[in-house]
């Protein structure tokens, strides 16, 4: 069956898993974690569960054998942020993608990471992408997190549209209820941590592989 072609005045990204290849930074924060609680044992599960779970706020004690959660959490996070200034790195085809996006639409960024605008832009920057954004919301400004609709409403008025007139793109699960929840168009990626069912079950207008395919599934 043939797949419908979407339209936008804005296109709102979410970052890792979306935008960026973070698998490596999130092994990384956990090996370090680890490293410095320096006790206990950890599911074989856990590399990829721990923030598949965290983006949708869902408890993590049950990965934990001997370990205080709150404790490793505090220490895994702080990691992970440390590990995105070296570990993560675009993925296949993102700056032709961008560019050709931004030919159709304005671009954003949403994303969950607790840290301030400016350090994602120093991200996106090192690797020439930082250009195609006109704005950058994260955990840090006064919005509530994904699946609140809080943080796409904000970008849509700072950028002057309405919601409707929007697509939001990402690889989880809370990317989507997000979008659904401020009247969206969206579209879910399995370039991420969630699998095809698990981003199925959201309705999603769209499923693709990797964002570089959106470009022709635009008017």
């Amino acid at each position: 069956m043939r797949k419908p072609k979407l339209h936008a005045k804005v296109i709102v990204l979410d970052l890792d898993g979306t935008i960026m290849d973070s698998k490596e930074a999130y092994f990384e924060a956990l090996t370090t974690a680890l490293r410095i609680i320096g006790k206990g044992k950890i599911h074989s599960r856990a590399g990829m569960e721990i923030p598949k779970r965290l983006e949708q706020g869902l408890p993590i004690e049950d990965l934990m054998e001997g370990i205080d959660a709150q404790s490793f959490l505090k220490t895994y996070l702080e990691a992970y942020y440390r590990a995105t200034a070296t570990k993560t790195k675009p993925l296949p085809n993102i700056p032709n993608t961008l560019s050709r996006l931004s030919k159709k639409a304005k671009l954003a960024v949403i994303t969950m990471r607790h840290v301030p605008g400016r350090e994602v832009l120093e991200e996106l920057e090192r690797f020439g992408l930082a250009k195609y954004f006109q704005q950058v919301i994260t955990a840090l400004d006064p919005c509530r997190p994904k699946p609140s609709p809080e943080a796409l409403i904000e970008c849509t008025r700072r950028l002057g549209v309405e919601t409707h007139e929007c697509i939001i793109v990402g690889d989880s699960v809370v990317d989507i209820r997000a979008g659904k929840n401020a009247g969206a168009q969206t579209v879910a990626v399995l370039s991420g941590i969630f699998s095809r069912e698990e981003l199925e079950t959201e309705k999603p207008d769209l499923i693709l592989e990797s964002v570089s395919e959106l470009p022709d599934f635009l008017e």
